[in-house]
């Protein structure tokens, strides 16, 4: 029996809105759950008068992306807040021109989850779902979240190219590969910036560094190098 493709699409769709409900309502590290409420409470004194998100954050972008951008976990005072990844911390501010200029995203400036923001073949994801302390998530705490990780990128229909910004992200997407018996071992996968592997036909894995402001303001990362990771990826999605 042939299934149509607007029936896959469809169900795609359907499986990507009830697992960020599902992501939304988790609560499976009590680590993370105690900091992202602390953060919620405790307030960046520029946001004292703003209503943190303090919860996981679900997963943004246009469904039937080609494309996925996989990061590492919400900012504290970043995402945490707002809800949304990538908004309202320097790792966004940095991002979103440059996936405007590569033509993925409506707008150069995300601030909130409400400032009409759409993503065009893109979706963003993080191997980490809630803020962790200093950034670091543990590893228990990344494997709680792979389930979430695995399920998403088989709702993701239209999916061809994977781009992972850091180390962190990409080691968590070379881990789902081996879950999911994709690959048989990891040894040819190394991390680098502007390292390329062709995983299928019609699926390849990007890597770039994260960022962070510990990597632009240092020029370790800059927007030309950056956007030349998108531009390839909008060439993969395309082939």
């Amino acid at each position: 029996m042939i299934v149509p493709m607007t029936q896959i699409v469809n169900t795609g769709l359907l499986q990507l809105a009830q697992l960020n409900a599902r992501i939304v309502a988790c609560e499976l590290c009590p680590r993370l759950v105690q900091h992202r409420r602390h953060m919620a409470l405790e307030k960046r004194r520029a946001y004292r008068t703003h209503e943190y998100w303090g919860r996981p954050v679900p997963s943004f972008g246009d469904p039937l992306a080609r494309v996925l951008l996989l990061g590492l976990a919400p900012g504290a005072h970043g995402s945490n807040r707002t809800g949304r990844p990538f908004t309202g911390d320097g790792s966004g501010n940095f991002l979103y021109p440059v996936l405007y200029q590569a033509g993925f995203a409506s707008q150069p400036n995300s601030v909130s989850r409400d400032d009409g923001m759409q993503l065009h073949d893109a979706w963003i994801s993080a191997v980490v779902r809630c803020a962790p302390p200093a950034n670091k998530p543990l590893p228990e705490e990344i494997a709680n979240c792979a389930p979430y990780l695995d399920q998403e990128i088989a709702s993701l229909t239209q999916l061809r190219v994977i781009v992972c910004l850091g180390k962190i992200a990409f080691d968590g997407y070379v881990a789902h590969l081996l879950r999911t018996r994709q690959i048989e071992r990891r040894s040819a996968f190394k991390f680098a910036h502007g390292a390329e592997f062709q995983i299928a036909p019609n699926r390849f894995l990007l890597a770039t560094y994260h960022p962070s402001l510990q990597n632009t303001n240092t020029g370790k990362l800059t927007a030309p190098m950056f956007l030349k990771i998108f531009q390839r990826a909008r060439t993969l999605a395309s082939s």
